[in-house]
Parts: structure tokens; C-alpha cells; sequence
């Protein structure tokens, strides 16, 4: 199996246009930082032949198997992959994705992709859909300022948002020391969630301008999230502490992300990178 490693704020990523027999399994090999190549997640590049709406189709494959429904700093990488590969010479590409057709913009600059901007769509806030548990008549409420109990010393409030793949925001005061080791795969694995959630830790620095870290489903502690910088955006707007186009300051660097009067759309914009390429025998 061939494959490319490129990296989005450090969220790394290895991309194939090749079909390993079990991608569960490849994903946990391969994405092993030990014993393997090492990154965030395996991507799976393809076009869906019942879908020509959509340019390219992927799957996204977590360290731990499973499999995620989209991934923001994947995108911009793809876009990257198979532009500076002459796959294709198209700088708007339509992204097939489990949450749906992802629109990109490539940034070219001498003959090579440095940013991505992707339409992230509506940030969806209705219980059942991100999905968490509900009663009888909650199916559509909004999931904001309710808490999580871990123990009798350890509560914490959050707003729960999917952008596709679901997410909660925790407001924090220093998120560089807070131990996001500890709580994150508490939270994660936390029983209102039945596909598990993302967790982000999120301080207020300015009013357009927040630090963000990380709690990956399935992955762990990462130096960014793309999905989860759009749904803190979206998090802080509806509690009137950051303006609708803001910056997010995570560990591997910044993305700039815009929630849309117009259209209700959320937009993501930041780089990406090359690492390397190779091959492997685990398929």
C-alpha cells in the first residue's frame, strides 16, 4: 500500500488511494506512533461512482479503529494530496464525506496548495442528531450550559454541537494547564454520548480570538481539530463572548473560522503540509 503523510496544524494524517483488506486494522497498525508510522488517523481516498455530485470520497480511520464521520484538518490536507499530485487541476473540489459534500477552496501558490479554506455546513445543536441521549420531547433542544458530573468534586458545564461528528465546548481559564489527560477520556467516554464525543477545553482570550485544546474521540490529546475550532466558534457566539469570524489558537498553530449569517454555514481556513511518502506491506 502506498501512502502520504501530510499534516494540518499538526493533526497528522496518512492518505492512500489504495483498499487495505481491513482498514480497522490498518488504521491500528499504521497509525501507531511505535510500531507503526505514527499519525492521527488513516484516510482512505476513492470516487463514488453513485455520487457525481462529489469530485472524491474518503473514509477516516481513528489510531483505535474506528471510524470518524469527518475531519476538518483531513480535508485541507486532501485538497493538498491531490492537487500538488496532478490527481487533479481543479482549486474548488466537492469532498464526499459521511456528514455529507464538503465544498473547498485551494490556495495556490507557485504551483502548490499552502491553505485550504472548506465549508464546514450548519453546525447541527439538536440532541438527537449529535447524537446524545434524550427524553420524550427533547429530540430538538439545544444542549448548552448543562453540566457533567464526574465525581462529587469534578463538574463541568458544556454546549454540545456536532459538525458532523459531535463535540462538546468546556470553558477553562488556563487550558495550557489544565489536565486534559486526565478529564478528556472521561468525557469522552462519558454515558450521555453513545458514539462518544470530542472534547475541547477553550479559554477566552480576546473577542476574536480563543485557545483551544484538544481531546480527540478515539485519537487522544492532538495539536489541533478543525471540526471542534468551528464548534467552539459556534459555542462562544451563542454566548455572546467572540464575534462570528475568529481565530482559534490551538497547540500546533491557528485556524480562522467564520460562522455565516448568510447561510448558517461555518467556514474553516488554515494550512497545510507534506511530510512524506511511502509504502508499507500492511494491507
Amino acid at each position: 500500500m502506498k501512502f502520504a503523510k501530510l499534516e494540518g496544524l499538526g493533526n497528522d494524517y496518512l492518505f492512500t488511494e489504495d483498499s487495505p483488506k481491513n482498514p480497522a486494522r490498518a488504521a491500528r497498525l499504521l497509525c501507531d506512533r511505535h510500531y507503526g508510522v505514527g499519525a492521527d488517523g488513516l484516510v482512505l481516498i476513492s470516487k463514488n461512482p453513485d455520487n457525481p455530485d462529489a469530485d472524491f470520497a474518503i473514509r477516516i480511520f481513528n489510531p483505535d479503529g474506528s471510524e470518524a464521520e469527518m475531519c476538518g484538518n483531513a480535508i485541507r490536507c486532501l485538497g493538498k494530496y491531490l492537487y500538488d499530485r496532478e490527481i487533479t487541476t481543479k482549486q474548488k473540489l466537492d469532498i464526499e464525506t459521511m456528514r455529507g459534500i464538503i465544498p473547498t477552496v485551494l490556495m495556490v501558490r507557485d504551483g502548490r496548495v499552502y491553505r485550504v479554506k472548506a465549508d464546514m455546513g450548519e453546525p447541527i445543536m439538536a440532541r438527537s442528531r449529535i447524537p446524545m441521549q434524550y427524553e420524550p420531547g427533547q429530540e430538538d433542544s439545544m444542549v448548552q450550559g448543562e453540566k457533567i458530573y464526574l465525581d462529587d468534586h469534578n463538574t463541568f458545564e458544556f454546549t454540545a454541537i456536532s459538525m458532523g461528528n459531535p463535540h462538546i465546548v468546556i470553558w477553562q481559564d488556563d487550558v495550557d494547564n489544565f489536565p486534559v489527560e486526565k478529564y478528556g477520556p472521561m468525557l469522552e467516554n462519558y454515558s450521555q454520548f453513545p458514539n462518544r464525543t470530542n472534547v475541547h477545553f477553550v479559554e477566552f482570550v480576546d473577542e476574536d480570538h480563543i485557545k483551544q485544546r484538544v481531546w480527540e474521540r478515539g485519537v487522544g490529546e492532538t495539536l489541533a481539530c478543525g471540526t471542534g475550532a468551528c464548534a467552539s466558534v459556534v459555542a462562544g457566539v451563542l454566548i455572546g463572548k467572540i464575534k462570528r469570524k475568529s481565530k482559534v489558537e490551538l497547540k500546533g498553530g491557528i485556524l480562522e473560522i467564520y460562522w455565516s449569517e448568510k447561510d448558517n454555514h461555518v467556514y474553516m481556513t488554515g494550512p497545510c503540509k507534506d511530510v512524506f511518502e511511502g509504502e508499507t506491506n500492511i494491507i
